[in-house]
C-alpha cells in the first residue's frame, strides 16, 4: 500500500503506463474512466482535477490501483464499472451478457431510420437476440411512437436484459424470454423492422482481443462453421415477421457481407445492401421484404 496518496495527474500516468504495458488499446482513456468511476464523476471532471493538481485520498488511490490491476488482466472495462454507453443510454452489463460495441450504434441507426420511415402511426419493431437490450431500447426510446419487442434466450444474459428494460423504463418496449427462431408468432406479417446483432464468429476463429475471447459469452459470439448459422435462421424468421416492404437489419463481420446478401437473395429478400461502419468496415446488411 502506498504511504502517500498521489496527485490525480500522477495516478493517471501510473495507471496509463500499467495499462499500456498490458496491451490495452486506449490506456489513457481507460485510466481516466476508471478514475472517474472511483471518484463518482465523469471523465471530464477527472481531466480537470489533474490540471488543477488535485490529490486522491488514500482510499481512492488504493481503489484505483485495485481496478487498474483488474483491467490489466484484460477484464473488460464495462464489467469493472458495470455499465456500457450505447448512444444516449447507459446499459448495465457484466458476466454473461455481450458488451455492446460502438459499431453497433450504427446498426441501431439503420434500424431507427427504417422505423421512423415506416408508414404507420404505431410501427412495430423486433430485436432478435437482444443481449443487453441495446438495439431494442435505442429503437424504443428514439422512436417513441413505435412498439418494440425484444427476444433473448440466454438465462445469464436475460438477467441483464431485464434489468436494463426496467432501468430505461420505455413503456413501448416488451421483452420476452424466447428463442429467436420461434419469437413472436402473434406479430407475423406486421413488423416494419426486424433487427439483430447475432453471433457471427466462425467456430474455428479465435477472437483477437482477450476481452472478447475470455469474457464475452460464447453463445453471443460463435455462429457455426462459417459464422452464418444464425443469419440463416434470421432470414427465415424475418420473412415470417415482416410485412411487405418491411426492413431486415443484420450486423455481421466485415468479411461476411457478400455471403449474407446471397443468403437473403436466395430466401427472397429484395434490395440487399451492405453498410460500412465509421471505420469503413462492412458492418451491417439490410434488405426489404417483398
Amino acid at each position: 500500500m502506498n504511504t502517500a496518496a498521489p496527485s490525480v495527474a500522477d495516478a493517471l500516468r501510473t495507471a496509463a503506463d500499467r495499462l499500456a504495458a498490458a496491451g490495452i488499446a486506449d490506456p489513457v482513456v481507460d485510466a481516466e474512466l476508471l478514475a472517474a468511476f472511483v471518484l463518482g464523476g465523469g471523465r471530464g471532471g477527472v481531466q480537470a482535477a489533474a490540471i488543477r493538481g488535485d490529490t486522491l485520498t488514500q482510499a481512492d488511490s488504493d481503489r484505483l490501483d485495485e481496478l487498474v490491476a483488474r483491467r490489466a488482466t484484460r477484464e473488460p472495462l464495462q464489467h469493472i464499472t458495470g455499465t456500457a454507453p450505447f448512444r444516449h443510454l447507459e446499459l448495465r452489463v457484466g458476466p454473461g451478457v455481450f458488451v455492446p460495441r460502438p459499431e453497433t450504434e450504427m446498426v441501431a441507426q439503420l434500424a431507427i431510420d427504417a422505423l421512423r420511415a415506416a408508414a404507420s402511426a404505431s410501427p412495430v419493431a423486433v430485436d432478435l437476440g437482444t443481449g443487453s437490450g441495446a438495439i431494442a431500447l435505442a429503437m424504443a426510446t428514439e422512436v417513441p411512437h413505435a412498439r418494440v419487442f425484444a427476444a433473448e434466450n440466454s438465462v445469464d444474459a436475460y438477467v441483464w436484459t431485464k434489468e436494463n428494460f426496467v432501468h430505461v423504463g420505455a413503456d413501448n418496449a416488451t421483452l420476452a424470454f424466447i428463442d429467436l427462431a420461434h419469437a413472436f408468432p402473434e406479430l407475423d406479417g406486421t413488423v416494419s423492422v426486424v433487427a439483430s446483432n447475432p453471433p457471427y464468429v466462425p467456430d474455428a476463429a479465435i477472437p483477437r482481443d482477450p476481452e472478447v475471447r475470455f469474457f464475452d459469452p460464447p453463445a453471443a459470439l460463435y455462429g457455426g462453421e462459417d459464422g452464418l448459422d444464425v443469419v440463416r435462421v434470421l432470414s427465415r424468421v424475418g420473412l415470417r415477421l415482416a410485412h411487405p416492404g418491411g426492413t431486415l437489419v443484420i450486423e455481421h463481420g466485415e468479411w461476411q457481407a457478400e455471403a449474407i446478401r446471397g443468403i437473403l437473395a436466395a430466401d427472397g429478400w429484395r434490395a440487399a445492401a451492405t453498410h460500412p461502419d465509421l471505420t469503413q468496415r462492412d458492418r451491417a446488411t439490410t434488405a426489404l421484404r417483398p
